[in-house]
């Protein structure tokens, strides 16, 4: 026990000395705007007695006056913006005590135990990761500072007045995936940080570095006239300036006080928190899965799914059920999850949920008709069904726009509605130039010579390589796309929306205290290129084929999204077929697969 005192004493020491380090550079910083003024005294003082008298003299003051008042009102008014410029927050949903009064119990019991002040409030983040984060600017509310010595602990002999303790971040689903065991040995060196922040020293160097980053992001947003543009210029360049200065002690400050927590934790669960960070790596594996995969086709269809955090259980469990990742799984989930420390851990799971969309694709705050809520039990019908009738009405509706016909020659009656084989045989039979390459007039950067379609660079490398109809076929889907979202963009579907305190409910993100301006904050994944554009409109249309001619179902898999059931199983090997047709222009290995499972290609679907 000694020697993880004096591990943390040492820690703490070094973190303390980096950031009076970063304090004597602002001192520094104000001294140097004091200079002309100083200089300015001793002019005035030295004409006032007789000494410093004459012609030449009386410029050099009145010079060095004016002088010395514009760097005092330059200093002022970056002293100023620094101070009141109100710093990042990570967006998150604010836990109140009275709706998980069990966790906060379990907070500051962790708290006591580790002999550190405990975190002021808990929030959520749709993230898997825990931090502490400073809400301690006026904008944020009002402070509650408590006594506190960082070696000592709380009432210890070098009592002092500490800065207010900070609020505690947990990534959502680790309350869903872990044990209550797991989640406390989890959070244990995150909360041994309260330690070290509330030292009087490494809190004013903390909240000068992020008033410095506010400022930079203040200079950046400043009017479009040219005396706006002038003082927001000067203003970022003393704040990046001062940044550089302090980039290195912030960085080794935040390093001693890691080392300073971790040191502390390791009296409190340290067996189990080596397994518990095994859970770590799997809760962000299957959150990224269900984001990218299942989340994200839901929130392009305007719904957003309600229960991400269930989500990531099932997912996580499917995922350990197929590659046998442990040997106790199911006695593991035997024990008490860390949701149960929640009080109405459904309502908390559906705004993180409505926050992950904001965040990550940049969903409006509130629910409405093109923006609601999605059940798992409904995603099947309300997701990847309409997912698939919207992509196949939309590609028929470019094949039209191509001058494709409904049916063959001598086809049958009835056979002249949105069909499979109209598709097939659109991209199987190949025109006389063949296979398209980069820098044939089908895929060359500028206008596509069939469709009139704008084309870019990147479609061009893009498409090289598929058949000259397969590219003009994907240059269409992208640019009906691109029309589709700039009509939708007016009407404020996926505009960031204001979110008043009566109508949150009674768990709501916190969104006072974070800029939405500019959502989505962290898209998941960049633009789709032609090729996948391509290659999912025609799985659309294969499996809306399926459905409607074979008696197939939309259906959905934890870890991959989307998927198409044949006789209640999963049909897994859909995928090469099409970028064979998508690839090559051969549609054999396609059509096999139809015909095994009694697909008829020929028989119209059903569109949106």
């Amino acid at each position: 026990m000694t020697g993880i005192g004096g591990g943390v004493e040492l820690g703490a020491q070094a973190a303390r000395s980096r950031a009076l380090a970063v304090l004597r550079i602002r001192g520094r910083a104000f001294a140097v705007a004091l200079l002309p003024a100083a200089a300015a005294v001793i002019l005035v003082a030295g004409g006032s007695t007789g000494h410093l008298v004459g012609g030449g003299w009386d410029a050099v003051r009145w010079a060095v006056s004016v002088l010395a008042l514009l760097v005092l009102a330059a200093a002022a008014a970056v002293a100023l913006v620094v101070t009141r410029s109100r710093p990042a927050v990570t967006p998150t949903v604010a836990v109140a005590e009275e709706s998980a009064p069990d966790l906060y119990r379990m907070v500051r019991d962790l708290a006591d135990r580790l002999d550190v002040p405990a975190p002021s409030a808990i929030a959520l983040t749709p993230d898997c990761d825990s931090w502490l984060e400073d809400r301690n600017h006026p904008a944020h509310g009002p402070p509650s500072a408590q006594e506190y010595d960082d070696v000592s602990g709380p009432g210890g002999p070098a009592r002092r007045r500490s800065a207010p303790a900070p609020v505690l971040v947990i990534g959502s689903p680790f309350l869903w995936w872990m044990r209550v065991g797991e989640l406390r040995a989890v959070l244990a060196p995150v909360v041994a940080g309260t330690g070290p922040s509330a030292h009087p020293d490494i809190a004013a160097a903390r909240r000068f570095i992020r008033g410095l980053d506010a400022a930079v992001a203040a200079a950046s947003d400043v009017g479009r006239g040219p005396l706006s543009r002038a003082v927001g210029a000067g203003l970022g360049w003393v704040s990046r300036l001062l940044l550089r200065s302090c980039r290195v002690h912030a960085a080794e400050m935040e390093r001693g006080v890691a080392a300073a927590a971790a040191e502390r934790a390791q009296a409190v669960d340290y067996g189990l928190r080596i397994v518990a960070q095994e859970q770590v790596g799997l809760a962000y594996a299957g959150w990224d899965r269900l984001l990218t995969r299942v989340a994200l086709p839901a929130w392009r269809m305007g719904r957003w799914p309600s229960r991400l955090d269930v989500g990531v259980v099932a997912a996580l469990t499917e995922l350990s059920r197929r590659d046998r990742l442990a040997e106790g799984f199911a006695s593991r989930l035997g024990e008490r999850p860390a949701c149960d420390l929640l009080e109405e851990p459904g309502a908390v799971d559906e705004a993180v949920s409505l926050l992950a969309a904001r965040l990550f694709h940049g969903g409006p705050a509130e629910t409405g008709p093109d923006w609601a809520p999605v059940g798992w039990e409904e995603y099947p019908e309300e997701v990847v069904d309409r997912t698939w009738r919207t992509d196949a009405a939309r590609l028929h509706r470019v094949l039209d726009a191509l001058g494709v016909r409904r049916a063959a020659e001598g086809a049958a009656p009835g056979t002249d509605g949105p069909t499979l084989s109209r598709v097939l045989d659109h991209l199987t039979t190949t025109p006389p130039d063949g296979p398209a390459r980069a820098g044939d007039p089908a895929t060359e950067s500028g206008t596509d010579i069939d469709t009139g379609i704008a084309l870019t660079p990147d479609d061009d490398d893009d498409l090289a390589g598929t058949t000259s109809r397969g590219a003009a076929l994907a240059a269409g889907l992208s640019a009906e796309l691109a029309r589709e979202e700039a009509r939708a963009q007016p009407s404020g579907a996926h505009a960031p929306a204001a979110s008043s305190g009566a109508d949150a409910g009674p768990v709501a993100p916190d969104t006072a205290l974070w800029d939405d301006r500019a959502l989505p904050l962290l898209p998941l994944q960049p633009p789709r290129t032609g090729r996948e554009i391509l290659t999912a409109h025609i799985t659309a249309m294969v499996c809306c084929s399926a459905m409607d001619t074979a008696g197939a179902a939309p259906g959905l898999d934890w870890l991959d999204g989307p998927s198409l059931l044949v006789d209640g199983a999963r049909a897994a090997d859909l995928a090469p077929h099409v970028r064979s047709l998508v690839e090559t222009g051969d549609p054999d290995p396609l059509r096999t697969w139809l015909a095994d499972l009694g697909v008829r290609p020929e028989k119209p679907v059903r569109l949106v």
